[in-house]
């Protein structure tokens, strides 16, 4: 039976895995002949050219305090910086940050700040730079430079796999599904493939080729078709048309058409992987240990004792998906709390709706996978 299941995964996996590879690769956009579709936004404005660059600090020229329609103080500056990459390396210019026009918030910098600046070019042959934020890209490679070492300190070989399984998913997420997803094709089949694609090298260079890793990859490829299916559900029913402000911005950046229904359901997908592995992961384990303490057991003695532990992992996996969602939210939530008449309101609105439907759908597939896992567990892993 386990050299069955081996060849039943392996060949599921590549079976999975060639339509996603052919269809990313691929750069005809199925979507170029239809018309009149409230779902397909299409923009006709051509990619925006790269006017952004690195720049230092050097000179503070000058410095005013002014009031912001709430009285608050808010500092502006004159500031002469230097480049530091592209065609301004080294070139000094001036950056005018005192101005006339009213501001709710006005960045403070110093001497030795690097900042990400952009600029225009007038018809009458002026220049305007502008700060847009501060460089981060450093302490962001020091941050990631800890995550790794304090994984492989912690966790040794298996944190060294599942860095691995980590990067594995930035390559599937970067080469194959966002690229699929661009060119057209249907974003609820590459999410549901692609994300099986993720989890089976996760839970294989995590675990080990052995039995309970087979069975998690069933458990796993079955609640993600629950998931699925939940979420091309209640999309429709729920009339969700899939934008939000960031998917406005994505259409002034792109002339190409993108399905944003089908990103929203893609998004749902890939944003429960994560606790889906581990709810998988956690109840095979448990069945797996129960097994081995008392080999006496039952298969319905395992399943309800596995099955108790499974339901605080629930309890908790629910509240912490929640504070997820509400946390990222937070501000759409309080937008809309504020100036809404009734709680109705606030509901049916379609930005509350969407992270209402993200956060349900996902917990839903989740909650789900944990008695699936369990009864696939306590029915083919041996005592």
């Amino acid at each position: 039976m386990n050299k069955k299941l081996k060849v039943l995964l392996v060949l599921l996996g590549i079976i999975l895995m060639i339509p996603n590879l052919v269809l990313a690769q691929s750069i005809v956009n199925p979507y170029e002949k239809i018309e009149d579709s409230d779902q397909i936004l299409t923009t006709q404005e051509a990619k925006v050219e790269n006017n952004t660059f690195k720049a230092e600090v050097i000179e503070i020229l000058e410095e005013q305090i002014k009031l912001n329609g709430r009285g608050e103080q808010i500092k502006q500056q004159n500031l002469k910086l230097k480049g530091l990459d592209s065609n301004f390396k080294n070139k000094e210019f001036v950056f005018q940050g005192i101005e006339d026009i009213e501001v709710i918030l006005s960045q403070t910098y110093k001497v030795g700040d690097k900042v990400i600046v952009s600029y225009n070019d007038f018809p009458d042959g002026e220049r305007v730079y502008y700060i847009i934020d501060f460089v981060r890209s450093g302490p962001i490679y020091l941050l990631f430079f800890l995550f790794i070492l304090i994984i492989v300190l912690i966790g040794r070989w298996k944190g060294f796999r599942a860095l691995i399984s980590l990067l594995i998913t930035f390559i599937i997420i970067l080469k194959f599904i966002l690229p699929a997803i661009l060119n057209g094709y249907s974003p609820i089949l590459v999410s549901i493939g692609g994300g099986f694609i993720i989890l089976f090298f996760t839970v294989y260079i995590t675990e080990g080729i052995n039995r309970k890793s087979h069975v998690a990859v069933w458990s796993i490829l079955i609640s993600l078709l629950v998931t699925g299916f939940l979420a091309s559900t209640f999309s429709n029913l729920m009339r969700l048309s899939g934008m939000s402000e960031d998917s406005a911005y994505l259409v002034n950046l792109i002339d190409q058409s993108i399905n944003f229904k089908g990103l929203l359901f893609a998004g749902v997908i890939i944003g429960s992987l994560g606790v889906l592995n581990d709810m998988v992961i956690s109840q095979v384990s448990a069945v797996k240990e129960i097994k081995s303490v008392d080999e006496n057991l039952s298969n319905k003695e395992v399943f309800h004792r596995a099955y108790r532990i499974g339901i605080s992992h629930v309890s908790s996996m629910t509240n912490t998906l929640f504070l997820a969602y509400a946390g990222s939210s937070l501000t759409i939530l309080l937008l809309f709390f504020i100036g809404a008449s009734n709680f109705n309101d606030v509901l049916n609105n379609h930005l509350i709706s969407t992270e209402i439907f993200r956060s349900l759908v996902g917990a839903i597939g989740i909650v789900l996978s944990m008695p699936v896992s369990t009864f696939l567990a306590v029915r083919y892993l041996k005592k």
